[in-house]
């Protein structure tokens, strides 16, 4: 424990305070380029979810499929051109996390209430479902590549997947991340297209079929639910923006929102590039017959199929982290300024190294990677990405009743909360319809 700060004078407390925040993940390091943004962001965003686009195509349908594709990307970049306008909008200060812009918003306890649990559960919530897809996707390149071998079961891959972030865990800041998530998004760009473009080649199935998998009217609306959570876990950036953009120096004449949004933009256009092929042609070719993850209904090229799982893997290593920082930064701010534990080695790696214990635990025992992107989907990423930073907008602006800026927020509240309601409802359904079949050490 820290010695006692009671009577600490304030320039004593505020040397503190600043010794903390350097060593604190987010706050330690603000020398990145706008390039990182870029990378970080595209690590951040084009996640797994990529993967499952075609499966929520074939629960939506081409016209309704297409329409929720597009209204997400143009209202994701708009909301988060928003959270990166709002990051230094007070003179001399800036808003390095999410709850910190909630508080400024909301007032210091409400604002924690409304934003804290909800970036938990997005954060906590992707960094399980990356658990489960590292673990399959280790599983599918083990079984292309040795056909004739006995099948691992996917608990032991997950916990084989699990090791890696027992030590990247331990990576202080965002800024010490670099190579690792400009690897991920490398990978995130080259599995995407693998996706697609084998797919392409393969041609349109002989048997395909376009109509929906459900053939009762409850089965159809409970999977188009389901999609649409699908959808909006594809669009999770949102969560850790305004943490990548504490990273960016800033001075009253070169604002961080230059440089930021510079790379937000690169990245969203790379984020168009992954998701649209992927979904239209992934859905092209294989109709309603196409698996919650594209990979796994391409069997060949082997060896390509193969390369593309270790892409995938690379990429959600690199994706884990990227949530990861985020948690590690709520539980040691929480830990070394309001429990007083004095900042070490030996802190973080028991904080860290239990957090990825969870995560992994939580993995081996609802491995449903289609069914938890829909549920999370809407759950918990649908409020933080698509209409809380709205909300914000219009409580810290309060721009003129029915002009354009008020209507756009408006609708993109309205929609997000219609997302957040009905998602969860058709990925809980699959949760529990997939849990009856699953055996734990399957």
């Amino acid at each position: 424990m820290a010695p006692n700060t009671k009577n600490l004078t304030e320039e004593e407390e505020a040397a503190r305070q600043k010794k903390l925040d350097e060593w604190l993940p987010i706050t330690s390091s603000r020398n990145a380029k706008w390039w990182y943004s870029a990378f970080h962001n595209v690590t951040a965003m084009v996640g797994a979810g990529v993967l499952s686009l075609p499966y929520a195509m074939a629960a939506l349908g081409w016209g309704p499929g297409m329409v929720v594709l597009a209204l997400s990307w143009i209202i994701t970049l708009y909301t988060l051109w928003q959270m990166v306008e709002m990051h230094e909008m007070v003179p001399g200060k800036r808003f390095d996390r999410y709850h910190e812009l909630g508080q400024h918003a909301f007032g210091e306890k409400l604002g924690l209430y409304i934003v804290v649990p909800q970036q938990v559960i997005v954060e906590v919530s992707t960094d399980i479902i990356y658990m489960v897809i590292g673990g399959k996707s280790l599983k599918k390149v083990h079984e292309t590549m040795c056909p004739s071998c006995k099948p691992f079961r996917t608990t032991y891959m997950i916990m084989i997947f699990a090791s890696v972030h027992f030590v990247l865990s331990h990576l202080p800041n965002f800024n010490s991340m670099s190579v690792v998530s400009l690897a991920a998004a490398v990978m995130s760009l080259s599995y995407s297209t693998i996706a697609w473009v084998v797919a392409l080649d393969k041609g349109v199935q002989p048997d395909v079929d376009y109509s929906f998998r459900s053939k009762n009217t409850s089965g159809i609306v409970f999977d188009f639910f389901t999609a649409l959570g699908d959808v909006a876990f594809a669009y999770a950036g949102h969560n850790v923006v305004l943490e990548i953009q504490a990273t960016i120096p800033s001075t009253p004449e070169k604002p961080s929102k230059g440089p930021m949004w510079k790379g937000v933009v690169v990245a969203y256009i790379i984020v168009a590039i992954c998701y649209f092929p992927v979904a239209i042609v992934g859905y092209y070719i294989f109709g309603n017959s196409v698996e919650d993850n594209i990979l796994l209904t391409l069997e060949k090229p082997a060896w390509l199929i193969t390369a593309a799982n270790i892409f995938v893997i690379i990429h959600v290593i690199g994706s884990y982290q990227i949530f990861a920082m985020g948690v590690f930064d709520m539980l040691e701010t929480y830990l070394v300024k309001q429990l007083k534990f004095s900042p070490s080695f030996k802190l973080r790696l028991i904080t860290r190294s239990l957090y990825v214990a969870f995560t992994m635990i939580v993995g081996i025992c609802i491995p449903f990677f289609g069914s938890l992107l829909g549920f999370f989907g809407g759950f918990a990423l649908a409020p933080t990405s698509y209409y809380l930073p709205c909300i914000m907008w219009l409580v810290i602006y309060k721009p003129k009743r029915f002009s354009l800026s008020w209507t756009i927020n408006w609708i993109c509240i309205i929609l997000g909360i219609l997302l957040m309601i009905v998602a969860p409802i058709g990925g809980l359904r699959s949760i529990i319809v997939s849990a009856k079949n699953y055996k734990f050490f399957s």
